[in-house]
């Protein structure tokens, strides 16, 4: 009998090899993994309100999520803030449709990262697990939204 590596081609093993490399890069995703593959319906909506129960009701957690979803609303001022400032800038000296629209584009992405980066420090999200906090809040509306159904 041959060898199993041996008897795949030469482009699924490069494939293989491919889907290694990018799982390892993207491995952090590996929390979000329960919530998204291999349920039998979605996860149900939550609003405002359900986020501020469960800040008022996890002392560790909580902060954390209310921190990052503050710094979430910072950096989407700062991506329309720099969406906006770019491509006036560009449309003011190019009058180019498509430059303003490209200008448009990367100003909303470089003022996303540049408001995240602000917040960041403004609020220290740098000494918060905000990832732990975010998967620990989805397993509480899971829980909640079970016990309901």
């Amino acid at each position: 009998m041959a060898d199993p590596s041996q008897s795949q081609s030469f482009f699924k093993k490069h494939w293989e090899g491919y889907k290694e490399f990018w799982s390892e890069r993207f491995s952090f995703l590996d929390n979000y993994f329960k919530f998204i593959k291999g349920r039998d319906k979605p996860i149900a909506s939550f609003s405002d309100s359900d986020v501020e129960e469960f800040i008022a009701s996890d002392p560790i957690h909580g902060p954390a999520l209310k921190a990052a979803r503050e710094a979430a609303r910072i950096a989407a001022a700062g991506s329309v803030i720099g969406a906006v400032s770019t491509a006036g800038f560009a449309w003011k000296y190019s009058k180019s449709p498509h430059g303003a629209l490209l200008s448009l584009g990367a100003g909303g992405i470089f003022g996303w990262t540049f408001g995240h980066e602000i917040a960041n420090h403004w609020l220290q999200l740098y000494r918060m697990d905000t990832m732990a906090a975010q998967v620990k809040f989805m397993d509480w509306w899971v829980s909640k939204t079970e016990e309901r159904s």
